[in-house]
């Protein structure tokens, strides 16, 4: 019921331990975790994490494991501790302390949850149901939206305007579809037809948990897949919807009206509680004209049955467990996960979710230190000089063009840690007594608080995580890059370790994100935010063909059997750890310690440095959740990100003595470097 529209450009994969303070290794490079008899240059992977990818299970409620899900783990466990410790708290109505507690504890009040079934969603079926007219069901669908029932049949939001940054302005998408990319519905081999025939079978379970009969929950369940699939016939692809050009298409109000009539755009915005805009950002029309066409071909009742089902996904892991169970027996599918997570984790993740500005107030109180945050800032300011550094000895890129990066390089705006200003989430209702009606009063608020932004003065205090989240992103349009505290921790960040491990940790992810303000997407951004094209057309033609060749590698990747990692799909984030990773080695030269040749444990300090890379990307998945991945995340499978920047990068394979004849050795002339 809750939706946030935000450009995430880090994977959140993993450091878990059961104790609730972050502990310091007892070593930085653990010589246990790596397997010395590999050679490096034949399996950098097996050299670095060997022995920890042998002894590794997967715990049964996850499906992967490593860095990033261990230190989820622990901020998870950190979460916890501070939602415990709310439980007896005599904190006065309202204070945030308050308001986190009640939140919290009607979602594990699992006796109530039970005692009521559906009976939190019958007064929405029925409204569902009584719809008579087709002219109702645009009607529905914004009533569902507005009171935080669903989002059917399209995205929304308000959002900057890529080509004029400081207007907010309402922006459609396509949507519609369930499961978790479009091809699943197009594609006839044995995973997709696997995946598509449990999605029924969920769709059925659900039908019949709210009293259709067997039959006709079947029959539902292929009305609903059967639009659905045309919808996402009418989609357009990941790798499509990463070009920004393509997804601007903007309009005059009138004319999109005039487009798609049926939706009768006008009475719609007039129903989400605001008035019609002078204009209107659509990143896929062709969708919108196919959507129209279904609103007055299909029949209305499949149109309430697809309602239907949108309340009952949007509302099923908020109702009893029957709901809970039948919406875990599909992510089992597509995921592989043995288990389902403990109730108190997923309500920790929630809170965390819907009112993490509140909890994060308490987490950073309890566990983010100020020096984390200070020392943070040195490094930003280190990665954006060694970023200067690097961009002024390009060989490829003109003086004229060099300017402008830099220009735009030094307008970055970092966030570190926490917001300066905390949402309050003013006139929202918490009760310690209802979950599901929390959960819908905080869908309709985060709507009304999305559409209040139309015509307003863009708000740059405005963070797009919460503060315990162990990620980061760059945000084109505000031309920023944010760390939250959550993943200011080790193997990423430690105060106590060398500077080899800092820069190949969170050095390496701070390059990331800068990276992606020069990214084959994020490049097409100015200094300012603005898409708009600043390169020449020599520059700019240099710049593609060195992606490309980017593309191929990543390309020849192979996952499982016949599957590839995606090089276009995956562009965006292999820049971001090639041009982050070559920033954070750069920065690191300029220390102490990249100058010197001491070793500590016997590796020196190069070596320390690209091993930290490696330690953060060590990861172990189950085969249904890489299958998964590699059709719908940007990110390339960690073993390929563990290796991928490394292999172009002459410090490599002097550290490690790679020579020619190596499996991973390329020639110096084949190395990619784009920044």
């Amino acid at each position: 019921m809750r939706k946030n529209y935000i450009l995430l450009c880090m994977v959140a994969l993993g450091l878990s331990t059961s104790a609730l303070q972050a502990q310091t290794p007892a070593k930085f490079i653990d010589r246990a975790n790596m397997n010395l008899s590999a050679k490096p240059g034949d399996d950098f992977v097996e050299y670095s994490n060997g022995t920890w990818l042998k002894k590794t299970e997967i715990p049964a409620k996850e499906t992967r494991w490593g860095s990033f899900n261990q230190l989820r783990d622990f901020n998870i466990n950190a979460v916890k501790t501070i939602l415990d410790g709310l439980k007896n708290s005599t904190a006065a109505p309202g204070s945030v302390e308050r308001r986190v507690a009640d939140f919290y504890a009607a979602s594990m009040d699992s006796l109530r949850i039970e005692s009521l079934g559906y009976q939190p969603i019958q007064a929405d079926l029925q409204q569902i149901n009584n719809i008579q007219f087709k002219s109702q069901i645009v009607t529905e669908i914004a009533r569902m939206r507005k009171t935080g029932a669903g989002s059917p049949l399209f995205s929304f939001y308000v959002g900057q305007d890529r080509k004029q940054v400081e207007k907010m302005v309402p922006q459609l998408g396509q949507g519609g579809t369930s499961l978790p990319d479009r091809d699943l519905y197009l594609k006839s081999d044995a995973r997709s037809l696997k995946i598509q025939e449990g999605f029924k079978t969920y769709v059925a379970t659900l039908f019949q948990l709210i009293g259709s009969s067997q039959a006709d929950a079947k029959a539902k369940a292929e009305t609903v897949f059967q639009l659905e699939k045309k919808l996402a016939e009418a989609q357009m692809a990941r790798v499509e919807m990463r070009d920004p050009y393509k997804t601007y298409n903007k309009f005059t109000f009138a004319d999109f009206n005039q487009k798609t009539p049926a939706f009768n755009w006008a009475i719609t915005f007039q129903d989400f509680g605001t008035t019609a805009p002078d204009s209107i950002l659509v990143s896929a029309p062709k969708f919108f004209e196919v959507a129209n066409k279904l609103l007055i071909e299909t029949p209305i009742d499949t149109w309430k049955t697809y309602l239907t089902w949108n309340l009952l996904k949007g509302s099923a892991s908020y109702l009893s467990s029957p709901f809970v169970q039948a919406s875990f027996s599909f992510n089992q599918i597509v995921s592989g996960q043995k288990v389902q997570t403990p109730r108190w984790q997923r309500m920790s993740s929630l809170t965390d979710g819907v009112i993490g500005e509140l909890l994060g107030q308490l987490y950073v109180a309890k566990y983010f230190k100020p020096e984390a945050k200070v020392r943070m800032t040195e490094l930003v300011a280190n990665l954006r000089k060694a970023f200067e550094i690097r961009i002024n000895r390009l060989d490829w890129m003109s003086a004229e063009t060099k300017q402008k990066a830099l220009a735009k390089l030094y307008a970055f705006t970092p966030k570190i840690g926490y917001p300066d200003k905390w949402k309050d989430y003013e006139g929202l209702e918490i009760s310690a007594n209802s979950f599901y009606q929390n959960m819908r009063n905080a869908g309709a608020w985060g709507f009304q608080e999305n559409i209040s932004q139309i015509g307003k003065p863009v708000d740059r205090s405005r963070w797009g995580m919460t503060p315990p989240t162990v990620n980061a992103y760059y945000s084109p349009v505000m031309n920023e890059i944010v760390f939250p505290a959550g993943i200011l921790q080790f193997p990423f960040f430690d105060a106590k370790a060398d500077d080899a491990i800092n820069y190949g940790g969170i050095g390496a992810v701070i390059g990331h994100e800068m990276s992606h303000g020069f990214d084959d997407s994020g490049s097409q951004y100015d200094k300012d935010g603005t898409l708009r094209n600043w390169w020449t057309k020599d520059d700019l033609a240099k710049f593609k063909a060195k992606t490309e060749q980017l593309g191929k590698q990543f390309d020849a990747y192979t996952v499982l059997d016949t599957i590839h990692v995606n090089g276009k799909l995956t562009m965006g984030e292999n820049i971001g750890d090639l041009g982050g990773l070559n920033m954070a080695y750069e920065a690191f030269k300029m220390t102490k310690q990249g100058k010197s040749n001491a070793k500590i444990d016997g590796f020196t300090p190069d070596q320390r440095f690209f091993l930290a890379w490696a330690q953060v990307w060590r990861s172990k998945s189950l085969p249904e959740t890489v299958a998964n991945l590699v059709q719908t995340d940007p990110h390339s499978p960690n073993e390929f990100r563990t290796i991928g920047a490394p292999v172009n990068m002459d410090a490599w394979y002097k550290a490690f003595d790679v020579k020619p004849g190596d499996k991973l050795y390329k020639k110096p002339e084949d190395r990619i470097k784009i920044w």
